[in-house]
């Protein structure tokens, strides 16, 4: 008997998608005090203010006040804009799952987090690798990790691989028929919100990954 990795069916290869330009604007005239409204949802600039400062109480709880720490504030200058784009397109993601008949358990979401601690050398190494390459404070990892189990398991209930063209205009058709009945608006501080022509959603001017590239634990195999 041998152990095999096997990759687990990831949109993580489409999450740069999200940088590209959108060409049909969807509302940007959020509610004031908000800094995005998804459907019933007001996200609140005090919430989005929170996230934020959990990232940088974080960064600096680790790296401290070191070059290392001012490089990171340097390369995540625009963290309060693509903090709030992951936050809307958790929201549409969530509504996405929904009307595709799909749920996330607790136990899903263990199961990818142990897999993943074990290539990172354990917890503490996988809570500083999301804190560092994808700017998710600790105290936020297992919603992130929920967000990568509910993408691969709706690109699963529609069928696609994600590394395919067909694939990924798929899954991101789905992401667009969410958004739209969501009706999504962003106050403009922080950009706008569309749907390009092949179907792409996200914020106009996102430039940081909002999927990750995730494996699922080694599996042992029969020879």
């Amino acid at each position: 008997m041998h152990r095999r990795r096997r990759n687990a069916v990831t949109v993580s290869t489409v999450a740069l998608l999200a940088a590209t330009p959108l060409l049909t604007a969807c509302g940007n005239d959020a509610r004031p005090g908000a800094a995005a409204v998804v459907g019933d949802q007001r996200i609140t600039v005090a919430q989005l203010e929170n996230r934020v400062n959990a990232v940088r109480t974080a960064q600096r709880d680790i790296l401290g006040d070191s070059e290392q720490y001012e490089a990171s504030l340097t390369r995540s200058g625009g963290l309060a804009r693509n903090t709030l784009h992951t936050m809307v397109l958790d929201k549409v993601l969530d509504r996405a799952v929904k009307d595709a008949g799909v749920s996330v358990t607790r136990k899903d979401v263990q199961q990818m987090r142990i897999g993943l601690e074990q290539q990172a050398g354990g917890a503490e190494g996988l809570r500083a690798a999301w804190l560092q390459q994808y700017n998710v404070p600790p105290s936020q990892l297992d919603a992130s990790l929920r967000t990568e189990v509910a993408a691969q398991k709706l690109a699963e209930s529609l069928g696609v691989g994600m590394d395919t063209e067909a694939g990924q205009r798929a899954f991101w058709k789905a992401l667009s028929t969410a958004s739209k009945k969501l009706d999504v608006s962003v106050n403009p501080r922080y950009g706008k919100w569309g749907v390009s022509g092949d179907g792409r959603v996200g914020r106009t001017d996102a430039g940081t990954p909002w999927l990750h590239v995730v494996t699922k634990p080694d599996t042992p195999t029969e020879t």
